[in-house]
């Protein structure tokens, strides 16, 4: 009787679906972990903080080679970087940075005729400093003051 008996190789339907729903599950548990929107929200909040600092620098640029004196469109209001409010363009453009920086999401940069940087910049009362806010993906925002 034992030359009668067959031996099967080979995985059940059980074996083959209990390896699939791990599968699913380790997939599941890894893209919670990663969070790819919090990841992108996170980039783009480093890059709005880094167009503050980079704006500011611009601005005291200018105020350096010009004795002191900021960009006229700066003023104690606290008003929108872009061509239509405070337009600070043609004073750190070329001289100073490449191009002014926009939000990743909601900025937008052709030249200095067309642009809306998303950012706000304002000065105090004295003229003495400076402040660009950036709003972040969580809506605080986000000031840097020189």
């Amino acid at each position: 009787m034992k030359g009668n008996l067959k031996v099967m190789k080979g995985f059940t339907l059980i074996e083959i679906l209990v390896t699939i729903v791990i599968l699913v599950i380790l997939a599941g548990i890894t893209i919670v972990a990663l969070n790819p929107g919090q990841n992108i929200d996170d980039a783009n909040d480093a890059v709005r903080r880094a167009d503050v600092n980079t704006i500011l620098n611009a601005v005291w640029q200018y105020a350096v080679d010009n004795d002191g004196a900021l960009p006229a469109e700066i003023t104690a209001a606290t008003e929108a970087i872009s061509n239509a409010a405070a337009n600070i363009c043609a004073d750190i453009v070329d001289e100073y940075i490449a191009e002014v920086p926009a939000d990743p999401t909601t900025g937008s940069y052709t030249d200095c005729a067309t642009y809306a940087s998303g950012y706000t910049i304002s000065r105090n009362a004295a003229g003495t400093r400076v402040t660009v806010n950036a709003t972040l993906s969580d809506a605080t925002t986000y000031s840097q003051t020189r």
